[in-house]
């Protein structure tokens, strides 16, 4: 028994092809309109063609059947239908593959420039992470917060994992360290899994396995979990114990970046 959501699905898909192919003019495509053509758009023939794959697959996945659908093909169609980043996202969503495509060029350049200001603004800590986890931006709270990771005193990428698992100031200042770096290893793996083609996230784990036992074993663990928030406690060598609720967002069409934000706690 096929289940009820693969077959809506499957003929959200269907229709939602069949919709962008019809918005399509041959003239984008150098093709002859011609006077005889009885439906709007492309042709099945002539999408199938332009995105090559069989006629016969596109007919059947505009029908809403049960075939298999891969990520190639997937990206294919939505290069040739000319896909906005929400409409490609959504086309992956309702194939129910990855896009190959995902989570690239997530650098600094692609942030809003709003956001940097609006961290600014923000009088607690707040930081900005690549899927590397690469603090991206942070404001002047969190810089003060995160000695040795965020503040002055940091050189070259400040990447959170090597900061967690190879800096004695983390050691020193997280309280608790060890079950809070095992939660760090666990939910870097999830995002990791989502690219596991990235060379630049496989250079990381193996340079930080090779420099920390600790992370070493822990990924070994091979534990997985989702970044996910609750109290954070720090022995800061200024400011003493601190207590913070963490809360994490993922930004809109950029879902491989992270906002971070600390919110003070006075729960005793």
């Amino acid at each position: 028994m096929i289940p009820e959501t693969d077959i809506v699905r499957r003929r959200e898909l269907g229709e939602f092809i069949r919709a962008h192919r019809e918005r399509l003019q041959p003239a984008m495509f150098g093709l002859d309109p011609g006077t005889r053509r009885r439906t709007p758009g492309l042709r099945r023939e002539e999408l199938a063609q332009l995105a090559g794959v069989s006629a016969t697959w596109l007919s059947w996945i505009e029908q809403g059947r049960e075939i298999s659908v891969s990520a190639t093909a997937i990206a294919r169609l939505a290069r040739v239908m000319r896909l906005t980043p929400a409409e490609r996202a959504y086309l992956f969503d309702l194939g129910g593959k990855r896009d190959p495509q995902a989570g690239e060029d997530m650098g600094v350049d692609v942030l809003p420039p709003e956001l940097a200001a609006t961290l600014a603004k923000m009088p607690d800590p707040a930081y900005v992470l690549d899927r590397s986890w690469n603090a991206l931006a942070w404001n002047e709270a969190a810089a003060h917060l995160f000695v040795g990771w965020l503040d002055g005193e940091a050189s070259g990428a400040r990447n959170l994992l090597r900061y967690m698992f190879t800096s004695p100031a983390a050691r020193e200042m997280i309280q608790d360290w060890e079950s809070r770096a095992r939660r760090v290893a666990a939910e870097f793996r999830a995002d990791y899994s989502r690219h596991l083609e990235a060379p630049e996230m496989r250079a990381l784990v193996e340079e930080l396995i090779r420099l920390s036992p600790f992370f070493a074993q822990a990924w070994e663990a091979h534990a997985v979990v989702d970044r996910e928030g609750g109290l954070r406690t720090f022995t800061h060598p200024q400011d003493g114990f601190l207590r913070y609720e963490q809360i994490t967002f993922l930004l809109a069409r950029h879902p491989d970046i992270k906002l971070v934000m600390l919110a003070p706690s006075g729960a005793g």
